[in-house]
C-alpha cells in the first residue's frame, strides 16, 4: 500500500511539472521502453534457464536486433503517428489500411486476446510470491474477498483510471505515468542486481564456483549446448516473436511511439536500452543453477530469486526481491492497460454503439462520457484479467503464458510491416491475414488445453484432424521436432504472410487505402504527401464540421485550430464550401479524442462523400503536382525578383557612394592642384622684387621647379588612370626576367632610401621569366616601395622583396616593418577615391592615385594584387601575374 501510495504522489508530481527536464530526456523515455521487462523477465527468465539453460536470451535478442532498425523505422513510425494523432497500434493499422473501422476492432480483439492473459500472469506472479513470502509461504486466499492480489489489481485500476484519463486526448502525453514507469525501471533493475550480487558473492564464491559445483549435476550438458535442430527453430523463432513484440506489443508501441516527444531520443534508446537488457541478464544464469544446486527440484523454479534468500532466512533481501518483481507487474499492467482501453474506447464501444449519442451531447458531456468509457473499460480489463489468473493460470506457466501473447501479437506483423514498406496491401488482405493466422494459433495451441479440460484424450490430439497425423495440432505436417510454440509459430506467420499477399494482389483497395498506403510508405516524400496527399471529393460545408467539432473539442479550440489552419492556408475566413485539407484536418483533431475510426464516421455524418475512381485518383494527383509545380515556379520566381530588387538596391546604394567618393575624388584633386600652383603663383610674385637677395631667390626657384614637378606628376597619374580605367593603354609585351625588372626598381628609389637608413633586401632568382610591359610593371613596384620608404621609420626601417615562381604565373611579395595598414582600412586601399574618405579626419598624404593605379597595370596584365589582411608587424602586399599572356 505504501509502494503504491509513493507512485501516486511521484505521477502527481510528474504531472505538474510536465515540461520539466527531469521528465523530457532521452534517459527517462528509454527506461520506459523497458516496461518491456515484466514477471516472465524477472521470475520466467530464471525458470527457463534452470532447466534449458541460455535458451531465455532469446526473447532478448529480438529487441537488441530490433533496435538499429528503430533509427530509420520507428522514427518513421513516430512521424507518421504524429502526424495523424494516433495512439494506439490499432488505430495505427486502421488509418494505413484507409481508417477501416472493422480492421481496427479486429486488431483490438486480437490484443484483448494476447494481452489479457499476460496481465494475468503478472497477476499469478503477485499472488504467487506474496503466498511464498507471507508466513514463510503457509499463506492461502479463501475467496477474492480476501485476496491481496484483487486488491493490488483494483488499486492499478484506480491509479490507470484516473492518470490515464485525465484528457479526452489520448495522443497527449502522460507524464505521470511515464516517470513512475521510468522510476520503476530502475528499481526492478537494482532489486535484481542485488539478489544476484547476493547469490553469486555471499551463497557461492564467485559466478566461478556456481560453474563448478553445477558441472557435476546429470543434467549440464543439456544446460551448457543449444541442442539439436529443434532447439535451433526455437531460437530462431523465439528471437522473431521478440522482434515483432518490441513493435507491436500494445504497451511497447505506446511508450515508444504515443509517449515520445522527441526523435533524438532514438539516437539514445539504441543503445542504452539493450545495455539495460544485458545488465538484467547478468545473473539470470547465476541464479537458476543456484538454485539448482541448493533448492529442492519439487519447488517452482521461476521463483528461486526469491527462495534462495528465503532458504538463508534472508528476509529483509526476500522482502526486496518481491518489492523488485511487485515494480515490474505494476508497470506492465498500468501501461498495457492504458493501450488496451485507449483501444477499446476508440475502436469498439465508441464507432460501434456511443456514436449517436456524442455526436447529439455537448462538449463537456462528451468530454466526461469518453472519459468514463475509458474508466470503465479500464475496470473490466482488470476483471478480466483477474478472473482469467483465477480460472487457467494454474494450469500454465509465467514462460508459456508469455510465449502465447507474443504468438498472438505477431499476427499484426504482416499487416504492420510491410504496410509500411508495400503500397499494395489492402484492408480485406489485412484482416484475412489475421483471421488465418488467429485461426492457425488456436487450433495448435489453445485447442489441445480446450481439449485436457473438456474431452481428455480426444482423437484429435493423438490422430490428427479427420484422422490425418500430418493434422495433429502440435505437430502440423509431420513436423514433430518443433516445440508447439514455434510450430504455432511457423504454420500461423506463413499462411498470415501468404494470405496478405495473395489477397492484396488479387483485390483492389478503395482510393482511401491507395491514400494512406502512399503517405505511410512514400517516407522520402512524406512531407508533401502529408500536406497535400489526403484525395477527397464530396460536399461538405465549414459550418457543419465546425458545429462537429465544437461538440467534442470546445468552442474556443475548435476556433483558435480553425484559425491556424486557415492562416496556414491562407483561406478566407468567410469560406463557405469545406475541402479535402480541412476533412483531412478535422479528421486528425477528432482522431486524438475518439480514435480514427470513430472520426471517419463523424465527418461521414456531416458531409457527402464521393467515391473516387482510380483514374479520377490519378487526374486529382496530376493537378495537385501540376498545381505543386507551379506554386514552386511562382515561388523560385518571386526569390529571383527579391533578389534581383536587393542586387538594385545594393547597385543603387554603391552608385551614390561611388558618386560621393568622386565629388570628394575632384575634391582632394583640386586641391592638390592648386597647391603647388598657389605655391608657384605666390613665390613668383615674390620673385618680381629686383631687391631680393641672390641666395633667396635660387630658394624661390627651387621651390618653384618643385612644385612644378609636383603638378607635373599629379597631372601624370590622372591621366594614366584615365586611361587604364577605360582600357586605352597600349602595352607593350616581351618577355622579361622577372629579377632584373625587380633590381630596376630598387635602383630607382636606391637614393632615398639611403638617405633615410631604411634597407632594401631582395634576393636574386635567375631565369624567372615572364611576358608583361617592363615600364608599367616597373611603376607598380616603384610605387609600392615609395609606399613601404613614406610609412617605415628612419634608422630601423627594412623593406624585404620576395619572388616566387609558380607553375602558371609569377608572384611578387612587397613587405615592410613599418605602420602598417590599418585593418578597417585593408579592403579600400585600391580604391581610387578611397584617399577621399575621412578627409575631414585626417588630410592623406599624397593624392591617392599609387595603388589605384597599381591595381589597374597589374589588372591589365590579367594578374591580381591584394594586401595580406593577416600580417600583422607593417604591410605586405602581393601580385602576381601569368607567365604568358
Amino acid at each position: 500500500m505504501l509502494y503504491l501510495s509513493m507512485l501516486f504522489v511521484i505521477a502527481y508530481v510528474a504531472e505538474k511539472n510536465k515540461r520539466s527536464k527531469w521528465t523530457n530526456n532521452p534517459y527517462v523515455y528509454t527506461l520506459s521502453l523497458a516496461v518491456y521487462c515484466t514477471a516472465w523477465t524477472y521470475y520466467g527468465s530464471v525458470g527457463i534457464a534452470s532447466s534449458s539453460g541460455i535458451s531465455f536470451l532469446a526473447i532478448y535478442l529480438g529487441p537488441v536486433l530490433a533496435m538499429p532498425l528503430w533509427i530509420v523505422l520507428m522514427k518513421k513510425v513516430i512521424r507518421i503517428s504524429k502526424q495523424h494523432k494516433i495512439s494506439s497500434i490499432a488505430d495505427f493499422i486502421s488509418i494505413r489500411y484507409g481508417n477501416n473501422r472493422q480492421l481496427g476492432a479486429l486488431v483490438t480483439l486480437t490484443c484483448l486476446f494476447a494481452i489479457i492473459p499476460y496481465i494475468s500472469l503478472q497477476l499469478k506472479a503477485v499472488s504467487e510470491t506474496f503466498s511464498l513470502i507471507s508466513a514463510k509461504g503457509s499463506y492461502q486466499s479463501t475467496g477474492f474477498f480476501d485476496d491481496s492480489t484483487f486488491y493490488i489489481a483494483l488499486l492499478i485500476a484506480v491509479f490507470v483510471a484516473f492518470y490515464g484519463t485525465l484528457s479526452t486526448d489520448t495522443s497527449e502525453h502522460r507524464k505521470g505515468i511515464v516517470a513512475t514507469v521510468a522510476l520503476e525501471s530502475i528499481l526492478k533493475l537494482c532489486f535484481f542486481l542485488a539478489i544476484g550480487f547476493y547469490v553469486a558473492f555471499y551463497l557461492f564464491d564467485g559466478t566461478t564456483d556456481i560453474y563448478q559445483q553445477a558441472s557435476l549435476r546429470e543434467n549440464f550438458d543439456q544446460l551448457t549446448t543449444f541442442g539439436g535442430l529443434g532447439n535451433g527453430f526455437d531460437w530462431l523463432f523465439t528471437i522473431c516473436l521478440s522482434f515483432f513484440a518490441i513493435f507491436l506489443l500494445p504497451r511497447q508501441f505506446h511508450v515508444a511511439v504515443v509517449e515520445n516527444d522527441n526523435e533524438n531520443h532514438l539516437r539514445k534508446a539504441i543503445w542504452l536500452f539493450p545495455l539495460y537488457l544485458l545488465l538484467f541478464n547478468v545473473f539470470v544464469i547465476s541464479i537458476a543453477w543456484a538454485g539448482n544446486i541448493r533448492l529442492d527440484a519439487t519447488v517452482n523454479h521461476d521463483y528461486y530469486s526469491l527462495l534462495l534468500p528465503l532458504q538463508q532466512n534472508d528476509y529483509g533481501l526476500a522482502v526486496i526481491v518481491f518489492i523488485g518483481g511487485f515494480t515490474t507487474v505494476i508497470s506492465m499492467i498500468v501501461v498495457s492497460t492504458l493501450a488496451l482501453s485507449t483501444m477499446v474506447s476508440n475502436n469498439i464501444v465508441i464507432p460501434y454503439g456511443f456514436i449517436k449519442t456524442l455526436v447529439e451531447g455537448n462538449p463537456e458531456e462528451n468530454a466526461k462520457r469518453i472519459k468514463n468509457i475509458r474508466r470503465i473499460s479500464i475496470f473490466l480489463l482488470i476483471i478480466a484479467a483477474y478472473f482469467f489468473y483465477i480460472r487457467f493460470s494454474v494450469q500454465l506457466s509465467l514462460y508459456s503464458i508469455g510465449l502465447i501473447s507474443f504468438l498472438i501479437i505477431a499476427q499484426l506483423a504482416p499487416s504492420f510491416f510491410l504496410g509500411l514498406t508495400w503500397r499494395r496491401g489492402t484492408a480485406r488482405a489485412a484482416e484475412t491475414g489475421m483471421l488465418v493466422g488467429l485461426a492457425i494459433v488456436f487450433y495448435t495451441i489453445f485447442l489441445p488445453v480446450i481439449s485436457n479440460i473438456v474431452r481428455p484424450n480426444v482423437d484429435i490430439l493423438s490422430e490428427g484432424l479427420f484422422g490425418y497425423a500430418w493434422f495433429k495440432p502440435a505437430q502440423t505436417f509431420g513436423f514433430d521436432y518443433l516445440s508447439p510454440e514455434s510450430n504455432a509459430f511457423l504454420w500461423s506467420m506463413a499462411f498470415n504472410t501468404l494470405s496478405f499477399v495473395a489477397f492484396s494482389l488479387n483485390t483492389k483497395g478503395n482510393y482511401r487505402e491507395r491514400n494512406y498506403a502512399e503517405m505511410f510508405v512514400n517516407h522520402e516524400n512524406y512531407g508533401n504527401l502529408q500536406e497535400g496527399g489526403f484525395i477527397w471529393k464530396g460536399e461538405a460545408y465549414v459550418a457543419d464540421i465546425k458545429r462537429l467539432l465544437n461538440r467534442f473539442l470546445g468552442e474556443q479550440r475548435t476556433n483558435r485550430a480553425l484559425q491556424l489552419f486557415n492562416r496556414k492556408y491562407n483561406i478566407s475566413e468567410t469560406e463557405e464550401r469545406a475541402d479535402a485539407r480541412l476533412i483531412n484536418f478535422s479528421e486528425k483533431l477528432l482522431t486524438g479524442s475518439i480514435g480514427s475510426a470513430s472520426a471517419k464516421i463523424l465527418l461521414a455524418s456531416v458531409s457527402k462523400e464521393t467515391p473516387i475512381s482510380l483514374v479520377e485518383v490519378l487526374h486529382i494527383l496530376e493537378e495537385s503536382k501540376e498545381t505543386k509545380a507551379n506554386n514552386k515556379l511562382l515561388q523560385e520566381k518571386s526569390n529571383e525578383l527579391a533578389a534581383m530588387a536587393q542586387q538594385l538596391k545594393s547597385a543603387n546604394e554603391e552608385l551614390r557612394i561611388q558618386d560621393k567618393l568622386k565629388d570628394e575624388f575632384l575634391d582632394t584633386v583640386a586641391h592638390e592642384l592648386k597647391t603647388p600652383v598657389t605655391s608657384i603663383k605666390a613665390a613668383s610674385e615674390v620673385l618680381e622684387d629686383a631687391d631680393m637677395p641672390a641666395e633667396l631667390r635660387a630658394k624661390f626657384l627651387e621651390n618653384i621647379n618643385k612644385d612644378s614637378d609636383r603638378l607635373d606628376t599629379l597631372i601624370r597619374n590622372i591621366l594614366d588612370l584615365e586611361k587604364l580605367s577605360g582600357n586605352r593603354t597600349e602595352l607593350e609585351m616581351e618577355e622579361h626576367d622577372m629579377s632584373d625588372t625587380i633590381r630596376k626598381a630598387i635602383h630607382g628609389v636606391e637614393q632615398i632610401a639611403s638617405k633615410k637608413g631604411v634597407s632594401i633586401k631582395f634576393s636574386k632568382k635567375q631565369n624567372v621569366f615572364a611576358t608583361y610591359d617592363e615600364d608599367r610593371i616597373l611603376q607598380v613596384l616603384t610605387n609600392l616601395l615609395s609606399n613601404s620608404l613614406k610609412f617605415t621609420e628612419p634608422q630601423t626601417g627594412k623593406i624585404r622583396i620576395l619572388l616566387e615562381e609558380l607553375k602558371t604565373e609569377i608572384s611578387v611579395i612587397v613587405k615592410d616593418n613599418g605602420r602598417g595598414i590599418p585593418h578597417e582600412d585593408k579592403a579600400y586601399i585600391f580604391d581610387k577615391f578611397y584617399q577621399s574618405k575621412n578627409q575631414n579626419i585626417k588630410k592623406p598624404q599624397g593624392s591617392g592615385l599609387g595603388l589605384a593605379i597599381c591595381k589597374k597595370i597589374v589588372e591589365s596584365h590579367a594578374g591580381t594584387i591584394s594586401v595580406d589582411k593577416d600580417h600583422k608587424k607593417g604591410a605586405l602586399i602581393r601580385f602576381s601575374i601569368p607567365k604568358e599572356q
